[in-house]
């Protein structure tokens, strides 16, 4: 970050940067939180994440107050719009990780009485671990200014993608065994949906991250692995699995 010979500018931008901390802080908390909701069967805990979603709502407001205070104060130019312009967007990326792991926590409520097959809540687990890395990573890289650190968080979604289409997959069997899995399954499957739109999160984030440093986007086209969309359930799917 440059410095500026107004202090109480620099201290403007500081306090987005802690903003933004904060946001990842809570959608870090509220993520991990709301898959223990669902593997300990806890409504408790997941009526504690669908409440506290709010904060990270409170704080995306803030961040928009400030951001349009700044600009009409002081009128940014380069990095500075940049800055400020890639703190809306990842503000904006970090309330939808809160909302998606709200989405996660109505599932676990939902489904709380209920057995859940343990393979399925490992590999979630596994998809969980991955998406807080990502998250994790990625703020880093904001944090520290990091370019090559959000290049590869970019990548690595892919792996993320990945898991997901196992666990689609494997619901799709479990469901077929017994149509009396199906609504179980169903939460399960969007709740794996949602952990996957984190991943999705970061790397949006990632792109803004690359573009406040180097001024340039990201021209590759986006690794993605989720096949789920051009998936169909095959007459003899029973037959093959």
């Amino acid at each position: 970050m440059l410095e500026h010979t107004v202090k109480s500018y620099e201290e403007e931008l500081k306090l987005l940067d802690r903003k933004i901390a904060q946001m990842g802080g809570l959608a870090e908390r509220q993520l991990a939180e709301s898959f223990d909701a669902l593997e300990r069967r806890d409504p408790d805990l997941a009526e504690q994440v669908i409440a506290s979603d709010k904060r990270i709502d409170a704080l995306e407001r803030e961040v928009q107050e400030h951001v349009i205070a700044i600009i009409a104060r002081r009128q940014p130019i380069a990095v500075d719009l940049r800055q400020i312009m890639a703190v809306l967007n990842i503000s904006g990326d970090l309330e939808r990780c809160g909302d998606l792991a709200k989405n996660i926590a109505k599932r676990a409520l939902a489904i709380a009485p209920e057995s859940h097959p343990k393979p399925i809540i490992t590999g979630l687990n596994h998809m969980v671990e991955l998406a807080s890395h990502q998250l994790k990573d990625v703020l880093d890289a904001y944090a520290t200014r990091n370019a090559e650190r959000a290049v590869a968080v970019w990548h690595a979604d892919s792996k993320l993608d990945n898991l997901y289409n196992s666990i689609f997959r494997e619901l799709l069997t479990y469901m077929m065994e017994d149509p009396r899995n199906i609504g179980l399954s169903t939460h399960l499957l969007f709740g794996a949906k949602n952990i996957e739109r984190v991943g999705d999160h970061t790397t949006n984030i990632a792109e803004t991250v690359h573009f406040l440093v180097t001024g340039q986007n990201l021209t590759d086209d986006r690794p993605k692995g989720d096949q789920t969309s051009t998936t169909l359930i095959s007459p003899d799917w029973d037959k093959k699995v």
